[in-house]
């Protein structure tokens, strides 16, 4: 499930990154408003799968649920910034981080 949200939203980043270099017609505001429709999915079913997620204490790794949901955030506020520009203002030069496994520490580390 995880990997599918991660492949859904690189789908989701590359057609907003090529769909940024044209002038912005009907047919992109409609695929726009439609990516939009679709990132409240991934982010419905992000929530569904972080709580059927199951956190054994001998788990190394998890999935890092905050995170996915920081970059649905961000890619939904360069979409709706993309259809609705308040004025020209620099962009934010940060990028998605795309790492969604968090490091457990073990039992044995800790003092």
């Amino acid at each position: 499930m995880p990997t599918f949200i991660f492949r859904c939203l690189l789908l989701l980043s590359l057609a907003i990154v090529h769909g940024s270099s044209y002038a912005m017609s009907d047919q992109e505001q409609v695929q726009l408003s439609h990516i939009q429709r679709q990132l409240d999915i991934i982010e419905r079913l992000a929530t569904q799968a972080e709580a059927a997620s199951t956190a054994e204490p001998n788990d190394r790794y998890r999935f890092d649920y905050p995170r996915l949901n920081r970059d649905i955030q961000r890619i939904r506020l360069g979409v709706q910034g993309y259809l609705s520009p308040s004025r020209a203002q620099p962009r934010d030069p940060a990028e998605l981080v795309g790492d969604y496994r968090l490091d457990i520490p073990s039992a044995e580390s800790l003092p």
